[in-house]
C-alpha cells in the first residue's frame, strides 16, 4: 500500500499513459532524465511482457488441470495435455484477449467493470462455499500458527517459510499501475488514476485476505494437496476443490465449476494485464525508444494502440516458448515479473523522494506531510523483495532447484545498460512533453 500511495501521488501530478518512466524523467532532474527514463521504461515493459506471459500461463495449465478432472482424473484415467497443448492453449488465450484489446476502449470498459463484479462476487462466493462444503476443516490454530515445516522443498525453518510464504501475495499485487498506463483515457485522469491505483490494492488485500482464511480452513492434510499423484496431478487448489465435493457428495464437479470460476477471474486479469502492456508500449514507442517505434505507436480510427496490443501478445507468446525446452529457464525468465515491475515503481518513487524533494508539486491527490516516509517505506519494501525473490525456495541446490532470478534481473539490467552506453545515450533524450502536467503549467 505505501508503494500504491507514493505512486498515486506521482501520477495525479503526471497523469500521461508513459506512467512510471515519464514520471522518472521528470522527477530525476534535466540531466539524468534520459537515463533514468530509459531504465524505468525497461524494466516496467519487459516486467509487464513478463507478466502478461505468466498469467496466461498459468490460466492455460489451470484449464488443463480442469479437463484432467472432467475426464476421470489422474487416478481415474483422464486426460493430461503434453507441454506442447499448454503452449497452444496459450497461444489461443493470448489470440482472444488481442482480439478484445482491439476493440473500442467502451467494450474494454464493459468487460473491466464486468471483470470487477466478477471477481469480488466469485471470491465471496469461493470463501464461503468451499469451507461449507469441506467434511473436515481445519482449526483456527492450524490455519494461523501451522506451519509446513515437512515438505520436498528441504526448507524445515519456520522463519524462512513464513518470507518465502509472501511472495506469492507480492507476485499478485502487482499491475496496479494500468490507471497511470490508461491516463490519457480516463476523465479526470489526476484524480481517478490515484483513485484507481488505491483502490485496486486495497480491495485486493481485503477480498485476497478473507478468500485465503476462507479456502485455507478447507485444508487438513498437506502432503495429499501436493502429492502428483492425486487427481489434479499436484495441483493443490484444483485437487482441494475437487475433494472437497467429491467427499461429501460423491463427485467432484461442483470443485471442477468452483475452478471454472478461478479460470474466469484468471482470464479477466491477463485481459487487463494486456491493455496495460499494449500503453505502455504505445507511449514508450511514442518516444522514439524502441525498435521500429514507428510503428508501435499507430491508433486506429477508434483510437485504439492496436500494433502495440499485437506486438504485446506475440512477445508473450514467445516467451512461452522457453517453457518448453526447460521450465527452469521460463520461471526464470518470467521472474522479471514482479522484480522487474517493482524496480520500476521504485524508481520514481526515489527520485520523488531525493532529488524533486523540494520541486516536486503535487497534484490533487497529495500525502502531504507523510509523503516523504511513505515513500521511503515504499523503496525499503522493494528492495527487501527484491531480495526474497532471490533467495533459494528449493534445497539442495542443483542446476534445477537453483533461484534464477538474480541472472534474469541482472541480466536485463545489463542489457538494456549496454545499450544505452554503446548506442541510446546518443538519441533518447527522454520522455517528449505532449500534455500539460501541475509542473510545468
Amino acid at each position: 500500500m505505501a508503494v500504491g500511495l507514493s505512486m498515486a501521488e506521482i501520477c495525479s501530478s503526471y497523469p500521461t499513459s508513459g506512467g512510471l518512466y515519464y514520471w522518472s524523467a521528470k522527477l530525476a532532474g534535466e540531466s539524468w532524465a534520459p537515463f533514468a527514463s530509459w531504465i524505468t521504461g525497461w524494466y516496467n515493459i519487459v516486467g509487464q511482457w513478463a507478466v502478461t506471459t505468466s498469467i496466461n500461463f498459468s490460466l492455460a495449465q489451470l484449464l488443463q488441470v480442469i479437463i484432467l478432472l472432467s475426464t476421470g482424473g489422474k487416478t481415474g484415467g483422464g486426460y493430461l495435455a503434453s507441454k506442447y497443448i499448454v503452449l497452444v492453449i496459450h497461444g489461443g488465450l493470448l489470440l482472444v484477449h488481442a482480439v478484445i484489446n482491439s476493440l473500442p476502449i467502451s467494450f474494454l470498459s464493459f468487460f473491466g467493470q464486468l471483470a470487477a463484479v466478477w471477481n469480488i462476487l466469485g471470491v465471496f462466493f469461493l470463501m464461503i462455499c468451499i469451507p461449507m462444503v469441506a467434511k473436515e476443516r481445519a482449526s483456527a490454530e492450524f490455519v494461523f500458527t501451522h506451519f509446513n515445516t515437512d515438505n520436498e522443498a528441504g526448507i524445515h525453518s519456520k522463519p524462512y517459510i513464513f518470507l518465502v510464504g509472501l511472495l506469492m501475495s507480492q507476485y499478485t499485487l502487482t499491475g496496479y499501475d494500468a490507471s497511470a498506463h490508461m491516463s490519457e483515457e480516463t476523465k479526470s485522469a489526476d484524480i481517478n488514476g490515484p483513485k484507481g491505483i488505491i483502490s485496486s490494492i486495497g480491495i485486493s488485500i481485503i477480498v485476497g485476505w478473507g478468500y485465503l482464511i476462507g479456502i485455507t480452513f478447507a485444508v487438513t492434510d498437506i502432503p495429499s494437496l501436493l502429492s502428483p499423484d492425486n487427481d489434479a496431478g499436484g495441483y493443490a487448489i484444483a485437487e482441494m476443490f475437487y475433494q472437497a465435493f467429491k467427499s461429501r457428495y460423491g463427485s467432484g464437479t461442483g470443485g471442477i465449476i468452483c475452478l471454472l470460476v478461478v479460470a474466469v477471474a484468471i482470464f479477466f486479469c491477463a485481459m487487463s494485464s494486456l491493455t496495460s502492456n499494449s500503453r505502455m508500449v504505445y507511449a514508450f514507442s511514442r518516444d522514439g525508444a524502441m525498435p521500429l517505434s514507428s510503428v508501435w505507436h499507430r491508433v486506429n480510427h477508434q483510437e485504439v494502440p492496436i500494433y502495440a496490443v499485437w506486438l504485446s501478445a506475440i512477445v508473450a507468446f514467445c516467451m512461452a516458448l522457453t517453457s518448453l525446452g526447460s521450465i527452469v529457464v521460463f520461471q526464470a525468465m518470467t521472474s522479471i515479473a514482479v522484480i522487474g515491475l517493482y524496480l520500476a515503481y521504485a524508481l520514481p518513487i526515489f527520485f520523488r523522494i531525493t532529488l524533486a524533494r523540494r520541486s516536486f508539486v503535487p497534484g490533487p491527490f497529495s500525502l502531504g506531510p507523510f509523503s516523504t516516509i511513505i515513500g521511503w517505506i515504499a523503496v525499503l519494501w522493494v528492495a527487501t523483495i527484491s531480495v526474497l525473490f532471490s533467495l533459494p525456495v528449493a534445497y539442495p541446490i542443483t542446476d534445477q532447484t537453483l533461484n534464477y532470478t538474480p541472472v534474469a534481473v541482472g541480466g536485463l539490467f545489463i542489457i538494456v545498460v549496454s545499450y544505452w552506453i554503446v548506442n541510446a545515450r546518443y538519441w533518447f533524450k527522454g520522455p517528449i512533453t505532449n500534455v500539460s502536467t501541475h509542473s510545468n503549467v
